[in-house]
């Protein structure tokens, strides 16, 4: 890749929430951006004072973020967006030809986001992606499309992300299905922990110290499966001794159909995204 300079980069975020604050505190803390470059936007001062604490421009005029950047994240709820959109309209100062957006909203396509965005933009440069958020903490994965973008925006994008997990470039057609896991996951990975955690304080091991052995568990098999590239049903079975414990506990959650709950989040979490996909034009 490329060596792009990115602390001198204007990057703004209209919306200041959860996800936007995994991508831009993991940028800001990684180094990767000057707080002093980024530009924040939102409804209420609620989710502000986050920012001001790391050193960025907050402010509730979206179209602040749109004067003063070059990168803008669309970070706010799907629903919100034409909300977003005029406040865009009505705060701007410069109305502008060119700008790089990514949108981070959950349904929207491309096709959608560029209709709308010509509305503030000449010629909006667009990149649709699905982030989730243990970006704040380097391991996150981002799964992008792009629309009237030019190999500097790609290059750019790619970038960003790689300074805080995996990215990769996908068609349109796939985003729905891989945040299903990539962007949900988490919250199964927590739920998780959470049980794992659980079963070790019922048997009597004291809870910080069974919440960190839950979490470790998930950090290390992940690590198993991605740097050996074996099978996980290989691993599993290498854990598995015959009579042994750990097979016992396999047969426990095969009972209990864990497998099939996993497969079925992602699926309703595939649905949904469809749905919403459907709803907003």
């Amino acid at each position: 890749m490329e060596n792009i300079d990115l602390m001198s980069s204007k990057v703004g975020f209209i919306g200041g929430g959860n996800m936007a604050s995994a991508i831009g505190a993991g940028l800001i803390h990684k180094g990767i951006l000057n707080p002093h470059n980024v530009w924040v936007s939102a409804r209420t001062d609620r989710t502000l004072g986050f920012w001001i604490d790391l050193g960025a421009h907050a402010t509730l005029r979206n179209g602040e973020v749109v004067d003063n950047c070059e990168i803008i994240f669309l970070a706010m709820k799907p629903h919100m967006l034409n909300d977003a959109l005029q406040g865009i309209q009505a705060t701007i100062k410069k109305k502008t030809a060119e700008k790089l957006f990514i949108s981070v909203l959950v349904g929207v396509t491309l096709e959608t986001l560029m209709n709308k965005l010509k509305l503030v933009v000449t010629h909006p440069r667009i990149i649709r992606c699905m982030p989730n958020t243990p970006m704040m903490v380097a391991e996150g994965i981002t799964v992008y499309c792009s629309m009237n973008t030019t190999e500097q925006d790609e290059s750019t994008v790619g970038a960003l992300f790689s300074y805080i997990g995996v990215s990769e470039s996908v068609p349109e057609s796939l985003i729905n299905a891989i945040s299903a896991l990539s962007g949900s996951g988490p919250a199964y990975a927590y739920l998780i922990i959470e049980a794992l955690a659980d079963g070790a304080v019922k048997m009597g091991v004291p809870r910080p110290m069974a919440t960190k052995f839950a979490a470790q568990v998930l950090v290390g098999a992940g690590k198993m499966v991605l740097e050996t590239g074996r099978h996980p049903g290989q691993l599993k079975d290498e854990v598995c001794s015959p009579g042994g414990t750990t097979i016992t506990g396999i047969h426990a959650l095969e009972c209990g159909q864990v497998r099939a709950s996993m497969m079925n989040a992602i699926e309703a979490a595939v649905k949904k995204a469809n749905e919403l996909t459907s709803k907003i034009k």
